[in-house]
């Protein structure tokens, strides 16, 4: 695909080495609408990366586009730091009606920064206030932000290299599946908590992905998830659900803990919480843990009204009764189906995730990065994933028509196969 070396060169010349995803989607972008994105050269890309996780019901929708641009058109507010506005109230309300009392979630909403590193700093925040503790357990290749008390939480070893300070506050415990074997890592975790000299302090809380994303789509079984939950609750200490990337349907369910038995103490939402892709940080709070005074986690920015408008929108469209849901089974088939043909190309190879939060770990981090820089020459955005990038990794948006998912996933399976041709002639 052909690049302008006129765009290109001002990115270059003026914006921050730390630009990434760019690096790997050497283009400019110039329209996108439903699962596809359009370059300025007319090369037109299907997506496979949906903002990671930002944009599950896809590039501009037409009805959440259609609410927003009759909210501006009306003067509707757009900055209101805090304060009530219609927008929000009418958010809460949809938010209510459609998520929380469906799944008799008491949860108070919590507007913070619009992050999702935000939301988890606040998460951990109010965990530390509740309980009086300052110890927070959180899991290996787990991924919660790279602000500084969200990167102490995130294990990845590059961005905990950028904070340039002692990442305190933080101790790690193996998650699920991280011993090879039959070994249970809750076993481990119940054994620190329980010996007074295994060194361990009384945590806050223990905060986990049921999904790590960023870690590798390593999925926590629902036995597992039961047990952290009732060891958290044993200790005193808060349960916190990041839901930042495997929330908003991703997983299958709006949630990505429900039908498992528990109840999170804490929820942490972003990314699609806006649905339209717009900043918006959101925190779910037990009451009798909405323990925060007036401004005490605050930011001038917790109060993004376009996304309020284009959230309530993606509400009432998608989650009013369970079609979507069904939608959402019926195509995390194909994506199986999909990767499993992949995987079937690869000695070790094996699926990863759950659900639209699906990927396959390859054994390599080279192999996975040249399948999908082949499979963007040949029109498809995807990433990698995993602590050496050796999971190839699909997030489709949820609403991604299955003809457009079938091309995608060929797409992906035609660069596999010619990536493997090209390693097997040069080997020879």
């Amino acid at each position: 695909m052909s690049t302008n070396p006129t765009y290109i060169a001002i990115f270059k010349r003026r914006e921050s080495e730390a630009r990434s995803y760019c690096r790997g989607f050497n283009t400019v972008f110039t329209e996108a609408r439903g699962s596809e994105m359009t370059a300025h050269d007319g090369a037109r890309y299907i997506d496979f990366l949906a903002g990671c996780s930002s944009l599950n019901y896809g590039h501009n929708d037409p009805d959440l586009k259609a609410a927003l641009i009759d909210h501006i058109l009306a003067d509707g507010v757009a900055h209101g730091l805090d304060m009530h506005t219609d927008a929000k109230a009418n958010f809460i309300a949809a938010f209510e009606q459609h998520i929380l009392a469906p799944r008799d979630m008491p949860h108070k909403l919590m507007f913070t920064g619009p992050t999702g590193a935000n939301a988890v700093e606040a998460a951990m925040k109010i965990a530390r206030k509740v309980t009086g503790r300052t110890n927070i357990i959180a899991f290996t290749n787990g991924f919660h932000g790279v602000t500084q008390g969200a990167l102490a939480a995130t294990g990845n070893g590059y961005h905990r290299g950028g904070a340039g300070m002692a990442l305190n506050g933080v101790t790690r415990m193996p998650y699920d599946g991280y011993f090879a074997g039959s070994t249970d890592t809750a076993d481990f975790l119940e054994a620190m908590l329980n010996d007074r000299s295994s060194g361990l302090d009384a945590p806050a809380a223990i905060i986990l992905e049921t999904v790590q994303g960023e870690g590798g789509l390593n999925v926590a079984s629902h036995s597992w998830l039961k047990r952290v939950a009732e060891l958290a609750k044993k200790a005193g200490a808060l349960l916190i659900i990041d839901d930042v990337q495997a929330g908003c349907g991703r997983t299958g369910t709006f949630f990505s803990f429900e039908e498992m038995g528990i109840s999170p103490d804490i929820v942490t939402l972003a990314k699609s919480i806006s649905g339209f892709g717009l900043p918006m940080g959101l925190v779910l709070v037990k009451p009798e843990h909405d323990v925060m005074g007036p401004a005490e986690h605050n930011g001038t920015f917790r109060g993004n009204n376009h996304a309020f408008v284009t959230a309530r929108a993606a509400l009432e469209k998608f989650w009013a009764d369970d079609q979507f849901q069904k939608d959402i089974a019926r195509r995390a088939q194909l994506v199986e189906d999909g990767l499993q043909t992949i995987a079937d190309m690869i000695p070790g190879a094996r699926l990863k995730g759950r659900s639209m939060m699906r990927g396959v770990d390859v054994g390599s981090g080279a192999l996975a990065g040249n399948i999908c820089a082949k499979a963007f020459q040949n029109g498809l955005i995807t990433e990698t994933s995993g602590p050496e990038a050796e999971v190839v990794k699909i997030l489709a948006p949820l609403t991604t028509p299955d003809d457009t998912l079938k091309a995608g996933l060929q797409i992906l399976i035609e660069a596999t196969e010619a990536t493997l041709n090209t390693q097997k002639f040069a080997a020879e």
